[in-house]
């Protein structure tokens, strides 16, 4: 679940400008929580929320996790987030029993991944290009060597998701013919709500879900 914020450095042209029109609608942190909290009535699957630091930082990293813990966010993706800063972070985090999802991108430097890695809980993000979020036209090389790296690195401790241009299910067929445990499609859903009629967006995005998700049983 993402919530906007202003300055979305890691994301792409679609999602910034989700984000600006999000916030330009009035979207507020309490409408979020309120919004889980009837979520999270429905369905027991496992809730991450994506947002970036200075959300949690304006409201006080426990202060904040205590309250996404209560309406039932069980695990935090901040894209900016660096390990070299994220004590309290982790503290509040572990406090308040919250998986905390850390990124790695294809250039991470094997003592950095393991240290990234060794910070992380629930499953680790891997970023799949250089570059933003966005939907891509093909899988690099240097991104199936990373993730081919990043599974001996971390040796099965962890799952690993992908994210970053992943947006057909041939995408899918490929990551997880690798190893990857998760896809994370973002840009390409929000390019479906802005080209499909209200009355027909469930039906829309229920349809991609399901090519997709035939796709990660190979």
């Amino acid at each position: 679940l993402g919530f906007p914020f202003s300055d979305p450095i890691a994301d792409g042209p679609v999602i910034q400008n989700a984000s600006t029109v999000s916030l330009n609608s009035g979207a507020k942190i309490e409408k979020f929580f309120n919004l889980v909290k009837k979520i999270r009535k429905e369905i027991d699957i496992p809730l991450v929320l994506m947002t970036y630091t200075n959300v949690l930082y304006t409201h006080g990293y426990s202060t904040f996790m205590s309250k996404a813990k209560s309406v039932g966010i069980d695990g935090l993706i901040i894209p900016d987030m660096s390990i070299e800063e994220s004590k309290e972070y982790l503290k509040s985090a572990k406090k308040n029993n919250l998986d905390t999802i850390f990124l790695v991108s294809p250039n991470t430097k094997n003592d950095r991944l393991k240290k990234i890695a060794s910070a992380s809980t629930g499953f680790l993000y891997m970023v799949a290009v250089f570059g933003t979020t966005g939907v891509q036209t093909k899988i690099h090389k240097y991104t199936i060597d990373a993730i081919k790296n990043a599974k001996k690195v971390i040796g099965g401790k962890l799952p690993i998701g992908i994210g970053f241009g992943v947006s057909t299910p041939a995408d899918v067929k490929k990551y997880v013919s690798l190893g990857i445990d998760a896809v994370i499609v973002g840009s390409a859903n929000l390019k479906i709500i802005e080209n499909t009629p209200s009355s027909k967006l469930q039906q829309k995005i229920t349809e991609y879900t399901k090519k997709l998700k035939k796709n990660t049983r190979i």
